[in-house]
């Protein structure tokens, strides 16, 4: 599970067992912040939290003030940095500055009802966008605000191909928030252990993705060398909002594999989506040194996407 999965997972369950919570959101950060705007912290009304703001520079004044407002409800900004004494006292000395909103989840701040909603939407593979508003301290549904955050459905990743670079990446990609398909039809590549703990679909990679719908946070990579395997998936995935497109093979190959698909009726602007050779070019000379250079290219995409 990701970590925004995580988070609105440990909320659920912490409202059914009664406890009160806080939302605390990074809204704005400068220079060297360790967070981003978007990251989240879930307080709990005996302490207990998930998720980070800061790296864990910040995190104790934060939890402080979000037992604050469990109590009173609504929500109040934060901002540490610097040129704030505070920021020294609790330990944002990196240079960087961050504006924190930390907001009661009830209906005076953070609606449970908003949270469900989140939930429900990135189930079937929807963005849902939050607007803040600072002087009434509330969340919901929608643009404007004062801020608006946009939170994506769940990563995810399908590998075409049970191959050694799977094998390599598929791991790295879960450890990096994405829920991952190893696809492959020919049955003794899949077998036994080698890909055990992920989920392994032997069909023919365009029925796996028919039924597995790419949204805008879903990744392809085709690893085969086999046409009949990856151009069916890399058409498959050009149909599709994937926010990343990617093929394993010389750049000959891939030259001759953008032929294939221009003849199927892609064009240039589409076809440019594939990053062919796969991979940032880091010299990788082996599956784990080439299946990081995916990994750090599908991080790219995704960071860069807007």
């Amino acid at each position: 599970m990701d970590e925004t999965g995580l988070l609105l997972a440990k909320a659920a369950d912490w409202r059914a067992a009664g406890h009160g919570l806080a939302l605390a959101t990074v809204v704005k950060a400068w220079g060297s912040a360790p967070r981003r705007p978007g990251a989240m912290l879930l307080v709990r009304d005996d302490g207990l939290f998930e998720g980070s703001v800061s790296g864990g520079c910040v995190e104790g004044a934060v939890i402080e003030a979000a037992l604050a407002r469990i109590a009173t409800g609504g929500g109040e900004l934060l901002t540490f940095g610097v040129a704030n004494e505070t920021a020294w006292e609790v330990g944002l000395a990196c240079g960087g500055e961050i504006s924190i909103f930390v907001q009661a989840v009830d209906d005076s701040g953070f609606p449970p009802a908003l949270l469900a909603r989140i939930a429900a939407a990135r189930a079937g593979g929807e963005a849902v966008s939050v607007r803040f508003g600072f002087a009434d301290g509330r969340a919901a549904e929608g643009e404007g605000g004062d801020w608006t955050l946009r939170i994506d459905p769940p990563l995810r990743l399908m590998l075409v191909g049970a191959v050694h670079i799977s094998q390599a990446l598929a791991p790295m990609a879960a450890s990096l928030g994405h829920r991952v398909l190893i696809v492959d039809p020919r049955g003794a590549f899949a077998a036994g252990p080698r890909f055990a703990g992920f989920e392994v679909d032997g069909r023919w990679p365009d029925e796996a993705l028919a039924d597995w719908k790419p949204d805008g946070a879903s990744a392809i990579v085709a690893l085969t060398h086999d046409p009949k395997l990856d151009d069916v998936a890399l058409a498959a995935a050009l149909r599709s909002e994937a926010y990343y497109i990617a093929a394993l093979g010389s750049r000959k190959s891939h030259a001759a594999r953008l032929e294939r698909l221009g003849a199927m009726g892609f064009e240039a602007g589409q076809l440019a989506r594939i990053h062919g050779p796969a991979g940032l070019d880091i010299g990788a000379a082996n599956p784990a040194e080439i299946a990081l250079s995916v990994a750090a290219q599908m991080v790219a995409a995704w960071r860069r996407r807007d």
